[in-house]
């Protein structure tokens, strides 16, 4: 044990010596962070926080059902803004919500004619949905009134029947109780400390401790250690070590600066967000000793590391939360390791899951760290 972290600890102060590697450990992430937190910051908070959506109500000579439109509209939480024409004038932006009615709307629904309604919106897919169901409950609500309003009166339909049936006591009440607790999508630093420090932690693993493995090989200081009294998986099992430290060393910068500058709180069940993270640097370690055993130059090394890593990051949801994304891009996440990273800490931190709920991500990571690291071993060369 004492050759091994012998190998481990001149490893790892040999690769903080480096200054590409400083730079990315203690430079990066906090500006990082804020970019990619300060982008999410708008991801889901309509959606999560149930705050008014503008939207815009394009009708020509709506008349008398304008207002009872109007009602169920912010009765579901929008806020419309009604104007005769969509027209645009230059320089002015578009409508990010648009719900359109054909002309004459209150006189065509007296004439027993059909109304078409149009909704067009620019949310995001999650957005879009609940936009979309939000609106057709508002119009068929509408629509209730106007049948009820109408029956059993032999006039034609009127502004007055509908305040009248809006005065009316409810004989039906609906009792509206949460089913569990509520799931509110991670955005802003939520989302980004967590996700930042996933990806560079693979990602400085990656390229310097891939990159240093190859520069040895080369310069032929594994050749010495062949030659010492150490046998070949003391060696490898040092300068996984090393990887390692690298990895221990990114989490804990990355878990102060996002404490203390971006106040991230990780949740009640702290204990296993380390563990998980812990996990997570011992993957990215066995990654690391693995490109670094096959690549060929430390050129190589350092663009499959970088490619590797952003590609995993993207993948994985490190970049904005996977739950805005399209349904195949949030299967494509449950196949990647940075995903059950992601969906462990989402589970511990956003969702207050309990630390049971991490425990499936957390023997995929184990067993996907066992065979990277059996892999290592294999393929690890002197020269």
């Amino acid at each position: 044990m004492r050759q091994i972290f012998f190998i481990a600890w001149n490893d790892a102060k040999h690769q903080l010596r480096q200054g590409s590697t400083l730079l990315w450990i203690f430079v990066m992430p906090p500006i990082f962070f804020y970019f990619i937190g300060t982008i999410t910051g708008g991801f889901s908070s309509r959606v999560s926080a149930g705050e008014p959506t503008p939207l815009t109500v394009v009708a020509e000579e709506p008349g008398f059902l304008r207002d009872q439109i109007d009602l169920r509209l912010r009765d579901n939480d929008f806020v419309p803004v009604w104007i005769e024409t969509s027209s645009i004038t230059e320089g002015e932006a578009a409508p990010r919500r648009t719900l359109t009615f054909d002309p004459g709307l209150s006189a065509q629904i007296v004439s027993a004619n059909a109304v078409t309604a149009s909704f067009e919106t620019k949310a995001s897919a999650l957005s879009r949905d609940y936009e979309v169901m939000r609106v057709q409950r508002s119009l068929y609500t509408a629509l209730a009134d106007i049948v009820v309003a109408d029956t059993g009166s032999e006039e034609a339909l009127t502004a007055a029947d509908l305040i009248a049936l809006n005065g009316l006591p409810r004989n039906w009440q609906l009792d509206v109780s949460p089913a569990g607790k509520r799931r509110q999508i991670p955005s802003g630093f939520e989302q980004a400390v967590p996700g930042i420090l996933v990806m560079f932690t693979i990602l400085v693993v990656l390229t310097s401790g891939g990159s240093m493995l190859v520069i040895e090989r080369q310069q032929g200081l594994l050749r010495r250690l062949a030659s010492v009294p150490i046998t070949r998986h003391e060696v490898v099992a040092g300068k996984w070590g090393g990887r390692m430290f690298l990895a221990a060393v990114q989490v804990c910068v990355a878990l102060l600066v996002g404490t203390l500058l971006f106040k991230m709180v990780w949740g009640p069940d702290f204990g296993m967000v380390l563990v998980v993270l812990a996990v997570w640097a011992g993957f990215c370690a066995s990654a690391g000793l693995l490109l670094g055993s096959i690549a060929n130059t430390s050129g190589q090394a350092a663009g499959l590391g970088v490619l590797a890593a952003n590609g995993l990051a993207a993948l994985g949801g490190c970049w904005w939360p996977i739950e805005v994304a399209p349904q195949w891009m949030q299967a494509v996440q449950k196949l990647t390791p940075t995903g059950w990273t992601m969906d462990a800490l989402h589970k511990l931190i956003s969702f207050q899951s309990g630390a049971a709920s991490a425990l499936p991500q957390l023997a995929m990571l184990l067993a996907a760290t066992a065979i990277l690291a059996v892999l290592s071993s294999k393929y690890f060369k002197y020269q």
